[in-house]
């Protein structure tokens, strides 16, 4: 792997900006956001004024602490429009999530918006190895979903040469990434697997293949899911963080000559930590829940958003800003066995650690009368020999006891035994308890 450190000069100033600096222009921006929210959005001008709050309150940053939550839910009490700050003839696109159940969120875009967003995906590009005039071969979702145009749009603001080839149609993404020879992929980890496996199915390596950087995103994944990809593909695996409330991908981002963890693009999108129970701001280095303020959208300002992802903020090392820490769970879906707090990432860790396993898995959670039953599936490598299969079984279930503290039923499969997804995220949790 050849990496592809930008010099000093290709960076932004606020990207170099003292501490001092930075703050500065975040309060500005955050008192303008909080200004237009409360005079724009019916919603929050009533969220502020029962909380007893104005944005003339906000004198430092630390006062953002005294202003309401904003959470999914309300943005679905609020759907499709009610929480846009400008009139519609303003909104120039419109994004909504996937979400699994209730309504989706809807999110949209001025075209200020839409350039803010090119910029920081721009930019995050560029801190991932990007250069202008690289070939970017984009696999996220395009549509209503916020990876494929938010990556599209970014790559061609950094001035690369994108391939729009969106999810799926596995055996044409490696035809044309053999043909084009593109330098950086776009896509979901566990898609990148896929894409990987498709290699080796048509008997080609893709460590040899014209890729040299994947900017990978949308699901949480592992650093030993990262050394698996980088090792099978030979390229540098590059972590991208965003959510379609608070902008789409590029919220944050990896910078290729350290790989340690996202930088937050603060110029725009103030983080916080909480402690996802009481709501009450941690300092940096202590893990609780991602809150963020955007400091400059001008179609749907979002003010205290909770992520439900758990972090810790990290202080700054390649550019000026902080650093999101390896997503250990949601506090939304986490699951809860039998009085232990589970997350998918805990398993996906042990299971990259067995050399005989592939990073495939998926948890299957299932009731027994009173009691809720974990089931475990996971895929063999090719080389394990039928009878190393029950040793493996035992294995991984005494490191999920002993690891993660509860009991489970452990099912190796062959080789592409388990669902793969075409077009987006991998479907790790699978919740098969009465919904009553």
């Amino acid at each position: 792997m050849v990496q592809r450190t930008p010099a000093p000069s290709d960076l932004e100033p606020i990207e170099r900006a003292s501490r001092d600096e930075l703050q500065a222009l975040q309060l500005q921006r955050m008192q303008w956001s909080l200004k237009h929210a409360y005079d724009n959005v019916p919603h929050y001008r009533a969220a502020f004024d029962k909380a007893g709050v104005h944005p003339d309150d906000l004198k430092t940053l630390a006062d953002i602490a005294k202003f309401p939550f904003t959470t999914k839910k309300d943005l679905r009490d609020n759907y499709p429009f009610g929480l846009f700050a400008v009139p519609q003839e303003r909104v120039v696109r419109v994004h909504a999530s996937s979400g699994t159940t209730g309504k989706p969120t809807v999110v949209g875009y001025t075209q200020n918006d839409i350039d803010t967003w090119a910029n920081v995906v721009a930019r995050s590009i560029r801190a991932a190895g990007g250069r202008r005039g690289d070939m970017v071969h984009i696999s996220y979702g395009y549509g209503l979903f916020t990876g494929g145009l938010g990556a599209h749009y970014g790559a061609e603001r950094l001035g690369c040469t994108v391939i729009p080839m969106s999810g799926g149609q596995t055996e044409k993404q490696v035809q044309l990434i053999q043909d084009f020879k593109p330098a950086i992929i776009m896509v979901t980890p566990s898609y990148m697997l896929n894409i990987i496996e498709e290699f080796q199915r048509q008997g080609l390596d893709a460590a040899a293949s014209s890729l040299k950087v994947g900017i990978f995103g949308a699901e949480p994944w592992t650093d030993a899911m990262r050394a698996e990809i980088e090792q099978r593909a030979g390229i540098d695996a590059v972590d991208i963080y965003g959510l379609s409330e608070v902008m789409g991908p590029g919220v944050a981002s990896e910078c290729i000559e350290r790989k340690d963890g996202p930088v937050i693009w603060e110029d725009h999108f103030y983080p916080e930590i909480i402690d996802p129970e009481t709501g009450e701001v941690l300092p940096d280095g202590e893990e609780g829940e991602l809150v963020f303020t955007s400091l400059s959208k001008e179609a749907l300002p979002i003010i205290r958003y909770r992520t439900r992802d758990l972090t810790r903020l990290l202080r700054p090392t390649s550019r000026s800003m902080r650093r999101i820490g390896k997503i250990t769970g949601r506090s939304d879906d986490m699951l809860i066995i039998r009085g232990v707090n589970v997350f998918p990432s805990q398993i996906e860790e042990l299971i990259c650690k067995m050399p005989k396993l592939a990073p495939q898995y998926q948890l299957v959670v299932s009731r027994e009368g009173h009691l809720d039953k974990l089931d475990v599936l996971a895929e063999l490598r090719p080389e394990v020999a039928s009878g190393e299969i029950d040793a493996l079984s035992r294995e991984l279930e005494q490191r999920i006891k002993t690891n993660v503290g509860v009991s489970t039923k452990v099912k190796l499969l062959p080789p592409n035994g388990i669902e793969r997804t075409l077009t987006g995220k991998a479907r790790r949790v699978v919740d098969m308890r009465p919904k009553n």
